[in-house]
């Protein structure tokens, strides 16, 4: 877990490059916002959120039964569950507020960060012709 970033993750940064070189200016942990997301386009109200795999859920029922198996189980599916909790109210927050929220899933990024960047920029494109 010492390794583990808060920020600045390699799928965010991967993520920013493309998006800077499709053209899009972004904010980086806009703070003012519920959970912090990791790349905020004001002018657009859209917030994305990079989430990792593991910490963020992706595939929990298969997840929840492997870690049912390992070491300090109960920990680890509060820990999981709670992170899954939490990134569903700060959506529904961020949308309540009128944002749009878009949330990658960190191998999803790594394997294509272009391919990511433009699901980002089309939601945008989506978003300006309202």
């Amino acid at each position: 877990m010492a390794g583990s970033r808060a920020t600045d993750t390699t799928c965010e940064r991967l993520l920013r490059k493309a998006l800077w070189r499709s053209g899009l200016r972004y904010r980086k942990h806009f703070r003012s916002l519920p959970g912090r997301p990791d790349v905020v386009l004001v002018r657009d109200r859209v917030a994305v959120f990079c989430d990792g795999d593991f910490w963020h859920g992706r595939g929990w029922r298969s997840r929840r039964q492997r870690l049912r198996r390992g070491a300090n189980s109960s920990y680890w599916l509060a820990k999981i569950k709670a992170n899954i909790d939490r990134d569903r109210h700060q959506t529904r927050l961020l949308r309540e507020l009128g944002w749009k929220v878009i949330r990658l899933w960190e191998t999803d990024i790594l394997r294509d960060p272009a391919g990511a960047a433009r699901q980002v920029a089309r939601l945008v494109r989506n978003r300006r012709k309202r």
